[in-house]
């Protein structure tokens, strides 16, 4: 019965965010109508973003790659999610610790692209002399590849050290995902180089990417202050707090949930935390970053005169 790394558990059954039977049938169709935005958000961006070639700039390559990242992270955990609020769910020990790999591969991943995204404002807003320079397609593929190499040593320090535990007995995750602290929870052996690992690496893939945000959308807000025009400077406000809430939330509530040891705190706190990075941020995205842009209305008029030609 014992796996090759001498786990006695050979599945892990996922208690899901409510136990309570009149709650599930409404989180049922909420959750199922909100994963439903985020495919067809995130889709529609990546179908308009490719085609069309006013497009292609450093923002909307960006952007492109985060639409992506959210399709891929909401598929990992939201359908199995939505099967907790109509039947018991079951996950085996290696669905377990992939799913574990690819939602750490994809939130850190996230982090990092609404870094560069930041970043690209920035000198947009705040240097436009040297933007083609700066943001030139060398250094956007480097930022992104940086990304990507991030979210690949993140993860895989993450399943690694969960993959040297042992599980015994105890095999039901006070979660609706295998995510980092209620597997180790469960672990009949001891947890703390995990614990060190994880706040090692959260506290880098959190803080350092919140700060150069932060940092960025300071002097983005300083710049706005200066413009003489009040209608200009009313509507590049709007946009970028709308930008910073979205940022914030992403943040806050991955903060909120990883900068502290595994036993502070109710679990049941920290799944109704995890909502907010894991299912709301990937919906509100596609709304924030693109309905609101003049390009991409253009781009999803051109779109729409073409197919019905």
């Amino acid at each position: 019965m014992a796996l090759g790394n001498s786990s006695f558990v050979t599945e892990f059954i996922l208690l899901g965010l409510s136990d309570q039977p009149y709650l599930q049938l409404p989180l049922f169709f909420l959750f199922l109508i909100m994963y439903m935005v985020t495919v067809l958000g995130n889709m529609g961006l990546i179908t308009l973003i490719g085609p069309n070639s006013h497009l292609h700039t450093p923002m909307y390559f960006f952007l492109f790659n985060l639409s992506v990242i959210d399709l891929c992270y909401s598929t990992v955990i939201t359908p199995k999610m939505l099967i907790n609020f109509i039947s018991k769910n079951v996950i085996s020990y290696m669905g377990c610790m992939t799913q574990l790999y690819f939602f750490c591969f994809f939130i850190i991943s996230e982090c990092y692209v609404l870094t560069a995204m930041a970043y690209d404002r920035y000198v947009a807003i705040c240097k436009p002399l040297l933007y083609n320079v700066t943001m030139s397609p060398k250094v956007c593929s480097s930022l992104l590849l940086s990304s990507y190499l991030m979210a690949f040593s993140g993860a895989t320090a993450h399943t690694g050290c969960m993959l040297r535990l042992t599980f015994c007995d105890a095999n039901t995750i006070n979660h609706y995902l295998c995510d980092l602290f209620p597997l180790l929870q469960l672990s009949c052996t001891s947890t703390y180089i995990n614990e060190l690992v994880n706040f090692i690496v959260v506290g880098i893939n959190i803080i350092v990417p919140s700060l150069t945000i932060f940092v960025s959308y300071g002097f983005i807000l300083s710049s706005i202050f200066r413009i003489s025009s009040v209608e200009g400077r009313s509507k590049a406000f709007s946009t970028c707090s709308s930008h910073i809430i979205t940022v914030s939330l992403f943040f806050g509530s991955g903060a909120f949930m990883y900068l502290k040891p595994s036993s502070a705190g109710s679990m049941d706190e920290g799944k109704i935390s995890s909502v907010f990075y894991t299912i709301v941020v990937p919906t509100m995205n596609p709304l924030i970053y693109s309905l609101r842009n003049k390009d991409v209305k253009i781009a999803l008029r051109k779109t729409m005169s073409r197919t019905k030609f």
